[in-house]
């Protein structure tokens, strides 16, 4: 049996404890109270120090094993390295599939999340793609939620010159699936969708919501946050009861903290929107001396980014502050043990100084992080 103490954690569980000792024991939460004391029991002990503790992040939205190329084969990504995650304090990772569910497969998907689960991560995925129908591993979508583990939900896009442009029907059908994948399997279930600039924006989840307020709950709109007509019709569905998610990467009208305060002046509440890096897909830009294109890929560190920025320019506590990335990407994603810290829940726990600077990360109960370094990295980084 693995048991650790952490001293002297300014724990903010996502609400504000103040000061209290952890017992963690085989990267489980057992217990949080003032002090806690195992004399004449074997165990280790960790000084937090009075650092700020934190849950571990959760990035609902990444291309951990890379995304299609824009510009050709050369332009495909290559897979998230565990260390990667770490840095920026992601210990809970929902992968996915982007417009390429050729080159890029949910088998590959699906052993990159047992990969990270083997390192202790938290590793979800969505089956489908972009498109309509969907594709999966098993013979539906309700049985790829049923009988394969890491699956929670599916994915897929509207409102995008690169979709199949899907009906209400269709989308219905779909959510239809993950609902009744969902019940059977514990996982919830979601019908996670990619929204682009088209102008038909998001209405047709608008009328669903409308027609259907029951469903609601299984459908995860995400980059909401790409042009202020598309948030605006955002705020209506989180009106009607939705979460919706703000992507900090990628096209957006702008900074996503911005977005998020914007939201809170309409209406929104805290717990109902969330922020995902959308992190590892293939990005460009233009050499600005030779003109060339440079390919690159899109940041995973933007989620912890604009979490500071929320408390540093924005002025919000830092108990409302990770909400975005802790417990409302757990409950969308119905994630039970994760985003909270709490007893049986796993012992993911990011630790910060009072300037928001990341210090420590310890990801089911293992230190990975410590002092701003890493100590702890995956087998061919």
């Amino acid at each position: 049996m693995n048991i650790t103490i952490i001293k002297n954690a300014n724990i903010y569980a996502p609400e504000k404890l103040g000061i209290k000792d952890l017992l963690v024991c085989n990267g489980k939460i057992v217990m949080i109270d003032d002090q806690i004391d195992l004399t004449g029991v074997k165990h280790s002990m960790i000084d937090a120090g009075g650092l700020i503790v934190t849950p571990g992040f959760i990035d609902q939205h990444m291309h951990i094993i890379g995304a299609g190329g824009k510009s050709g084969y050369f332009s495909i990504t290559p897979e998230v390295q565990p260390s990667e995650l770490i840095r920026c304090g992601t210990t809970t990772v929902v992968g996915m599939l982007g417009t390429d569910g050729i080159t890029k497969e949910l088998t590959t998907l699906y052993a990159k999340c047992k990969s990270l689960e083997q390192y202790g991560i938290g590793a979800y995925m969505l089956t489908s793609y972009f498109a309509v129908p969907p594709k999966t591993i098993m013979q539906s979508v309700a049985e790829d939620m049923l009988f394969i583990d890491k699956i929670i939900g599916c994915k897929v896009a509207i409102s995008d010159e690169r979709c199949s442009f899907p009906t209400k029907q269709e989308l219905l059908r779909l959510i239809n699936q993950v609902h009744v994948g969902g019940l059977t399997s514990g996982k919830g279930g979601v019908l996670h969708i990619h929204l682009g600039a088209l102008p038909s924006r998001m209405q047709i989840l608008l009328e669903i919501a409308r027609e259907y307020p029951t469903l609601v709950k299984h459908i995860s709109p995400t980059h909401v946050g790409r042009t202020t007509a598309l948030f605006e019709e955002a705020i209506e569905f989180a009106s009607l009861g939705g979460i919706i998610d703000i992507s900090t990467g990628g096209t957006k009208f702008d900074e996503p903290y911005k977005i998020l305060l914007h939201g809170l002046e309409k209406g929104v509440s805290i717990e109902q929107m969330t922020f995902s890096s959308d992190g590892n897909a293939g990005m460009s830009k233009k050499d600005p001396e030779t003109g060339n294109l440079i390919f690159y890929k899109a940041p995973l560190h933007l989620n912890l980014q604009q979490v500071q920025k929320l408390v540093k320019e924005g002025g919000m506590p830092i108990e409302d502050a990770i909400r975005p990335v802790t417990t409302n990407p757990a409950k969308n994603m119905t994630l039970r043990t994760k985003g909270r810290i709490a007893p049986d829940y796993d012992a993911d726990l990011c630790f910060f100084d009072n300037d928001l600077n990341l210090q420590n990360v310890i990801v089911g109960g293992t230190v990975w992080m410590q002092g701003g370094k890493l100590v702890k990295a995956g087998n061919f980084e």
